[in-house]
């Protein structure tokens, strides 16, 4: 039986800018009915071939078919017109404006004839009502949550009357219901004969939701493989061009005095009483289902929420009724989970973000002496891909970003570190490179504590692992010895983990 022709094609697609070969003889073919992902590292050329299938960039050659008919975007209102509608990672939302008026911006005409307020609050329930959104049409967007505006979003893209759909990283900021949520609002995209183009990091995500996976690297095709046919192994290798066991670095072979120490510490968010230790040279993970007190331990031991009750000591020396901004300075270093808003000072450059830690232990207001050099070795020792320090932070990838974080608490002298989610978003390369300074972090005689949704990068990269249920820890196991099947049936409710 012949194989069906593809509903969109792109053949020996290039882009340059000025010197950089962004992208070179690209090849990728959507079906009618599949979801696509698309996979590589952070400047492999994921994003720039999207932009060229939206209308944002002009390909320099190559050709994109579409139903066999050969395109031109000029616009990104031609590809929208020809049926592709994308949904970026960054959001294209106006904070000011309702959810109603945000989806049908530059959508108000519609046969030529206007669309009236009740018919466009009417279709805004019907587009969030897929998506199992309770949110008022009149609602400001500004005023969402940010797992809220992703949905908003992603409505907004569906609601395009397309035959190709381009989702780039779609669940950074969704928590774990929602996800599934998108996943069969694909299924049911998929299910109507549309294609699906997936990009995300997540390699769960790709082997849960996809089809197809296509390869690529350094800007040029490595190949198409069906997911049934593939395994991680196979598509990280394809990705870095090593096997997945070499992503994290050996675990600690000894370990120093305890460094960190909560003896039933509580909080207002945290009412249970929490206890644990970090030992200096060790990773400690917390491994747990969504919304389980994972975020409430970590500003806890911050010193973001007050300390009710107990205990907490850094290098024998007490701290639960410091502020956070002492605690910093005692030695405590955070990199929460969303790094462009809780994280970084998006308007400064690297040399800025890296320096402000210091500054503010110091109680300093201005540049101290010698940190110029200070952060050009620590951006070295990240391999921070910029030209030099004044690179704006805004101007980086994900994992880029996430470096500098990293940097501002090495230069700052961070005795322990407390880890949100430290690979959000960043590619498998980025994620080896950010897994090799925490080791080197714990290395030097300090130590780390970090949470993160993904069971395999918690065995891979920790010593030791801690189960959070219900705000609770429940379960202690070394991580050489843990399996996800063991800490899931630990992290589930009592009566889930017995039925399983």
């Amino acid at each position: 039986m012949a194989a069906t022709a593809p509903l969109i094609e792109v053949e020996s697609l290039s882009k340059s800018f000025g010197a950089v070969r962004a992208l070179q003889d690209m090849a990728l073919a959507g079906h009618a009915g599949k979801v696509h992902a698309v996979m590589g590292e952070n400047g492999a050329g994921k994003s720039t071939l999207m932009k060229l299938l939206s209308g944002v960039f002009r390909p320099d050659s190559g050709s994109i078919r579409l139903r066999g008919a050969e395109m031109a975007f000029h616009h990104p209102r031609d590809a929208q017109k020809a049926g592709i509608s994308t949904i970026f990672q960054e959001f294209s939302l106006l904070p000011n404006l309702s959810v109603a008026e945000n989806l049908f911006l530059g959508r108000e005409r519609e046969g030529g004839r206007r669309l009236g307020a009740a018919e466009i609050r009417r279709r805004t329930r019907e587009a969030l009502a897929a998506l199992d959104l309770r949110i008022d049409p009149d609602r400001r967007v500004g005023s969402l949550s940010v797992g809220h505006q992703q949905m908003v979003e992603i409505a907004k893209g569906v609601l395009a009357d397309a035959s190709v759909f381009i989702f780039d990283e779609p669940t950074a900021a969704l928590a774990s219901h929602e996800v599934e949520t998108l996943f069969a609002l694909i299924r049911r995209l998929a299910g109507n004969g549309k294609v699906i183009f997936y990009i995300s990091h997540r390699l769960s995500e790709i082997f849960a939701i996809c089809d197809d996976i296509t390869i690529m690297k350094d800007g040029r095709f490595v190949r198409t493989v069906a997911t049934v046919e593939t395994d991680v192994d196979e598509v990280i290798q394809g990705m870095v061009g090593r096997p997945i066991e070499e992503l994290f670095e050996p675990r600690a072979e000894t370990l120093g005095p305890v460094l960190l120490k909560a003896e039933a510490l509580v909080g207002e968010a945290a009412p249970k009483p929490l206890s644990l230790e970090i030992r200096a040279g060790e990773i400690v993970g917390i491994a747990g289902l969504e919304g389980q007190g994972q975020q409430e331990l970590m500003r806890l031991i911050a010193g973001f929420a007050p300390a009710r009750a107990g205990v907490l000591t850094l290098a024998d020396r007490r701290i639960e009724g410091l502020s956070a901004r002492r605690r910093m300075a005692a030695g405590i270093g955070f990199v929460p989970e969303n790094r462009k808003d809780d994280g970084l000072f998006l308007s400064l450059d690297i040399g800025a973000n890296m320096a402000t830690a210091e500054i503010a232990r110091r109680r300093l207001f201005g540049w101290v002496p010698g940190m110029g050099a200070r952060t050009a070795e620590i951006m070295r020792q990240l391999a921070v891909k910029a030209p030099d320090a004044r690179t704006p932070v805004v101007d980086l990838s994900g994992g880029n970003q996430q470096k500098v974080v990293l940097g501002r608490w090495l230069m700052a002298g961070a005795r322990v570190l407390l880890c949100e989610e430290p690979t959000r978003g960043v590619d498998v390369g980025a994620k080896r490179e950010i897994y090799r300074q925490l080791r080197n972090f714990a290395g030097q005689g300090r130590g780390v504590l970090v949470t993160s949704r993904e069971l395999p990068e918690l065995i891979g990269l920790c010593d030791r692992l801690l189960v959070i249920r219900d705000g609770e820890l429940v379960a202690e196991t070394m991580a050489h010895e843990a399996s996800e099947d063991d800490l899931l049936r630990s992290a589930l409710p009592v009566a889930e983990s017995e039925a399983a």
